[in-house]
């Protein structure tokens, strides 16, 4: 599914889009495809440096497969200029989606295309019948989109974080609310396996 979008036509699959300030390139959104993969680990690499290895939530996307139909890139000139990835995680019992990382290259900032990726991500994430994303972001960003920490009191990460920056959305009202223990990796592993992700985390 692509969006395409210039500075007088906002009409794409978000109303983020709309918000856009006025640019003089045609930008898209669309899903990843595989062709987009090396631009996407660079833009991550510019955006957040080789650190982003170190990082908490790395611990349960490293080895996986991103979750299907879930990943987004938009695009300017054919460029990759935005990036975002969902992943499958348990969250205590219950089954949830990991948002991140998000990116936007620095000269497309304050656009609002990190927006319209979100909006896109979570409208697609419900559509799909997920019933809660959790992230580790920057709250007063997030909240826009619903996510809280009052959703996340009851788990923890497999490693430091600021307790204020995670956060969870439910998708199905009640979703996260029984939701206790420790988050883990669930999902398909770079060679196709199912493994479970309890065991993975020990």
């Amino acid at each position: 599914m692509t969006a395409l979008v210039s500075a007088r036509m906002f009409s794409g699959v978000s109303s983020a889009w709309r918000t856009l300030r006025p640019v003089s390139t045609v930008l898209r959104l669309r899903d990843e495809q595989q062709d987009d993969v090396a631009a996407r680990e660079a833009l991550l690499d510019a955006s957040f440096g080789l650190s982003r290895f170190e990082k908490t939530c790395e611990r349960l996307r490293e080895g996986r497969i991103a979750a299907d139909g879930l990943s987004f890139v938009a695009t300017s000139g054919g460029a990759v200029i935005g990036t975002l990835r969902f992943w499958h995680v348990e969250a205590g019992c219950c089954e949830s989606l990991m948002l991140g990382p998000l990116a936007v290259s620095a000269e497309h900032r304050s656009l609002g295309i990190g927006k319209a990726l979100v909006e896109h991500g979570v409208s697609r994430a419900r559509k799909l019948g997920h019933r809660a994303i959790i992230l580790v972001g920057d709250a007063p960003y997030y909240a826009q989109f619903g996510f809280s920490r009052d959703t996340t009191l009851g788990l923890t990460l497999p490693g430091p974080v600021e307790e204020a920056r995670f956060l969870g959305l439910e998708l199905v009202p009640g979703a996260l609310a029984l939701a206790r223990g420790r988050v883990v990796g669930t999902g398909l592993l770079l060679d196709g396996r199912r493994r479970d992700g309890l065991r993975l985390a020990a």
